[in-house]
C-alpha cells in the first residue's frame, strides 16, 4: 500500500498511525502520482513547477497534506480521487466534519481538491450543487465561528491598558519571570518581540539579525519584514520594536554569541549531576595494582552539578513558539507571578494559548487603548477588517454603548 505522509487528521479519520513519506515535504508531483486515479493522469511538470515557484512553501505543504488526506480516505472507502466526483467530495467533507473538522478547515479541503483538478486540467467537482449544499448544511449545523486563540495581553484583561495594574494572565509577568540563563533570555526576547509586532509564528522565527534596523528613537528599533502571510509577493513591511524588546534581543544575542542569521534558535540543555570524591580505606593498607587504582580514584575531586547550553545554528520551528509560551506561563505560575490565578484557571487558559495569542493580545490592547480600525489594520498588516473585528468582538460588546451604560448603573 502507498504510504502518505503523517497527518493528525488522517489518524483521526482512520484511527491508525500513518507512515512518513520518503520524498520531500514540498514535492507536489510525488503526491499527485501517488493518488488513486480512475484514468491515466498526465502531469504537466512545467505547470506544477510554475505553481510551486509562485506559492509559498507553507502553501505547498498545506496542499500536499490535504491531497494525501483526501487520497487516503478515498483508498479506504474504495473511491477514486482523480478525477473525483461531486458525491466523493461531498461524502469526504461530511466524514471530516463528523471527525471534528471545522467549517473553515472544510473550506480549505474543498479548495485544495479544486486546485489539484485545475492544475491537472481535470473537471473540477467542487462547484457542483451537491457539494455546495452539503457544505452549507454542515455550516448550518456547526456554525461558522472559528475558535480564537486566547489573547496574551500586556497587562491582562484590563479595561485601561495605561492606568490599570496587571492582572490575570499577562505578558508583563511572564517577561519578569524569565530566568537570566540562555533559555530564559531567548524566551523573554521571543515573547517581547511577538507581542510588539504581532507576527505569526512562521514570521517570528524568520527574523534575522540584519532585519533589526535603526529607528528615530535611539532606544527603539524597527523590524524589516521581507515577507508575510498577507504579502506573498514580498512587498515587505516594517514593525516597531520597543526599547523593552530591543534590550531583550540584545541580551539574548550577546549571551548566545549570535552575530548574524536567525535570531530565535533552539537552546539544547545538558544537565550533569554532582559527583562526590571516592572515599575508602587507607591507601597504605592496600598493595599492588589495587593501590595504584585507589590512589588515582582518591586524587579525583568532587564535581559539582552543572548545566551546559548549546545554541543551534538554524531558526526555531514555528510549531515550537506556542510551546515556549505555554512553558513560560507554567513557570510563571509555579513561581507565584500569576498570583490571582488558580490551578483550574491555569489549566483552562493554557488550552487556548498558541503562537497566535500575542497577535490577538496586541490587537485587543490596541482596541482598548482607543486605536481605530485603520490603525489596527496597519499595525498588524491586515488587508481586510474581518479578522481584527472578529478578535475584538467580545471587547466591543463590553466597551460598547450597552457595556458603558451597565458599568455606570451597576
Amino acid at each position: 500500500m502507498d504510504q502518505p505522509s503523517h497527518l493528525d487528521d488522517n489518524a483521526l479519520l482512520t484511527g491508525e498511525a500513518v507512515p512518513a513519506p520518503t520524498a520531500s515535504a514540498d514535492d507536489l508531483s510525488w503526491a499527485i502520482v501517488k493518488m488513486r486515479a480512475g484514468e491515466p493522469i498526465v502531469v504537466n511538470e512545467a505547470l506544477i513547477a510554475a505553481y510551486q515557484a509562485a506559492s509559498s512553501p507553507h502553501s505547498i505543504r498545506a496542499l500536499k497534506s490535504d491531497l494525501e488526506a483526501f487520497d487516503l480516505w478515498c483508498r479506504r472507502h474504495n473511491r477514486i480521487s482523480l478525477p473525483a466526483t461531486p458525491e466523493t467530495v461531498a461524502d469526504y467533507l461530511d466524514a471530516r466534519a463528523e471527525k471534528g473538522s471545522k467549517p473553515a478547515s472544510l473550506g480549505r479541503y474543498k479548495a485544495s481538491i479544486a486546485r489539484i483538478h485545475l492544475l491537472l486540467d481535470l473537471k473540477d467537482p467542487t462547484p457542483a450543487s451537491l457539494v455546495k449544499l452539503r457544505l452549507q448544511a454542515i455550516r448550518r449545523r456547526l456554525g461558522t465561528a472559528q475558535k480564537q486563540a486566547r489573547p496574551l495581553r500586556f497587562k491582562g484583561p484590563v479595561r485601561n491598558v495605561e492606568r490599570d495594574e496587571p492582572r490575570g494572565l499577562n505578558v508583563r509577568a511572564l517577561l519578569e519571570s524569565c530566568a537570566d540563563d540562555l533559555p530564559g533570555l531567548r524566551d523573554r526576547a521571543l515573547l517581547s518581540a511577538g507581542y510588539d509586532t504581532g507576527l505569526r509564528a512562521s514570521e517570528l522565527v524568520a527574523i534575522q539579525v540584519e532585519h533589526v534596523i535603526e529607528a528615530i528613537d535611539a532606544e527603539a528599533r524597527l523590524l524589516s519584514i521581507p515577507r508575510s502571510k498577507g504579502d506573498q509577493d514580498g512587498e515587505g513591511a516594517t514593525a516597531y520594536l520597543s526599547p523593552r524588546t530591543v534590550r531583550a534581543i540584545a541580551a539574548w544575542l550577546e549571551a548566545a554569541g549570535i552575530e548574524k542569521g536567525a535570531v530565535f534558535r533552539r537552546v539544547n540543555v545538558r544537565r550533569y549531576k554532582a559527583k562526590a570524591a571516592v572515599r575508602g580505606r587507607s591507601i597504605d593498607s592496600i598493595s599492588g595494582r589495587e593501590t595504584w587504582d585507589l590512589r588515582k580514584a582518591l586524587s579525583k575531586r568532587a564535581v559539582p552539578a552543572r548545566v551546559e547550553y548549546d545554541v543551534g545554528e538554524g531558526a526555531l520551528h514555528p510549531a515550537s513558539v506556542g510551546q515556549v509560551y505555554r512553558a513560560m506561563i507554567q513557570r510563571a505560575f509555579d513561581a507565584g507571578a500569576l498570583a490571582d490565578l488558580t490551578a483550574d484557571d491555569l489549566a483552562r487558559l493554557l488550552k487556548g494559548i498558541s503562537a497566535h495569542s500575542t497577535r490577538v493580545g496586541l490587537n485587543q490592547d490596541l482596541f482598548t487603548s482607543g486605536e481605530d480600525l485603520a490603525g489596527i489594520m496597519d499595525a498588524l498588516r491586515w488587508k481586510s477588517p474581518r479578522m481584527p473585528l472578529s478578535y475584538n468582538r467580545n471587547l466591543a460588546a463590553e466597551h460598547g454603548a450597552a457595556g458603558r451604560l451597565m458599568a455606570k448603573i451597576g
